[in-house]
């Protein structure tokens, strides 16, 4: 029996992509058709009760008609996409979790979610490190004089030099895929490591780092980098309180999540001098707003969320999603499945 499976792709993770690994996964015995959204073109945005998705239910709803798989990155999976699309059982999202999928509606409905982790961890590690360098060395500010006509000689300047990596304290905040390939990049740097992770025991930290509360870490690291999941405990995590708190001199990098950090402080760390130097590729409004304080502070760094953006990224998350389509169809259990009660309540039909 010929499956349908919809490709909802975007301008990043392309429907063509999306399609050839299904076909390289699922065998013969599926029919994929496409949906091309518009994001990064459009900025992604909530979309009824989801958060982070592109597309309309309207479209999702048309394209999925018949279809029982959906394969995408940021299609909107609502209550009502579900209620109007009976025949769908599995929707993979191609991402680190499925924040565009009502995931309790879905499980209500019989549906598997299934999402992409690591996809994306090399990328945004690398970005982290990029990051860290251009802040503490002020790499960015130097290249816009040069570029200029400027020759900035003041550098030299002690009170101007940046730290370097080597003989750094760098604390991580969270210390998954991503955090855990800054830990190997900066160890072998020369860095000591420290980690707050609820999550993470110290046997699982091995010889590259230590285990610290957030207190410690905060006070004894030359550069904090943030790696962690914004959910209803760690939103907010560093405020004014806790920046206070950091060495003077510091830099502080964001590639996580903008809901984790409290950019007003930021700035006002900044500009105080309290901090040497910050970096950010996520915020708590995207885009960032054109009167925001942050594009006037001092000594900071920022890239427009793209610390997952490569090329082989969009690749990983392909493969991911249509690996869990290969195993849905020949029945064999879901490797990420968001919502694996749905399959031990039997309201999935694996198999052909």
């Amino acid at each position: 029996m010929t499956t349908t499976v919809l490709a909802a792709g975007d301008r990043f993770v392309l429907p063509g992509l999306l399609s050839d690994a299904v076909r390289a996964r699922a065998g013969a015995d599926v029919e994929v058709r496409e949906l091309a959204l518009p994001w990064p073109h459009v900025p992604f945005g909530p979309v009824a009760e989801v958060r982070e998705a592109s597309g309309t239910e309207e479209e999702l709803i048309a394209a999925l008609r018949g279809a029982r798989v959906c394969v995408t990155q940021m299609a909107p999976l609502t209550e009502r996409v579900l209620a109007a699309c009976p025949d769908l059982e599995l929707f993979c999202v191609s991402r680190g979790g499925p924040v565009n999928a009502n995931v309790e509606a879905a499980t209500r409905h019989g549906v598997a979610v299934c999402y992409a982790p690591g996809r994306n961890a090399a990328a945004t590690a690398e970005h982290t490190l990029g990051l860290i360098l251009a802040a503490a060395r002020h790499i960015p500010d130097l290249h816009a004089d040069l570029r200029g006509g400027r020759w900035r000689g003041d550098f030299y300047d002690y009170d101007n030099c940046g730290p370097e990596i080597e003989g750094a304290t760098v604390g991580l905040i969270g210390y998954g895929a991503i955090g855990r390939r800054v830990a190997a990049a900066l160890s072998a740097l020369g860095a000591r490591i420290l980690v707050h992770d609820p999550y993470v025991t110290g046997d699982a930290l091995g010889d590259t780092a230590a285990k610290a509360d957030l207190g410690d870490l905060l006070a004894e690291s030359d550069i904090v980098s943030l790696h962690a999941r914004l959910t209803p405990e760690t939103e907010g995590l560093l405020g004014a309180a806790e920046i206070a708190r950091m060495r003077p001199g510091a830099v502080l990098v964001n590639c996580a999540r903008g809901g984790l950090l409290d950019y007003g402080a930021v700035c006002a760390a900044l500009e105080s001098g309290h901090l040497h130097a910050a970096a950010f590729d996520v915020y708590a409004e995207e885009p960032v707003p054109p009167d925001a304080r942050l594009l006037t502070a001092p000594n900071v760094v920022l890239t427009p969320h793209v610390a997952g953006a490569s090329r082989q990224v969009a690749h990983k998350a392909a493969d991911i999603v249509a690996a869990e389509v290969g195993r849905f169809l020949t029945g064999r259990p879901l490797a990420h499945c968001a919502n694996p009660a749905v399959l031990d309540a039997g309201g999935v039909h694996r198999g052909p």
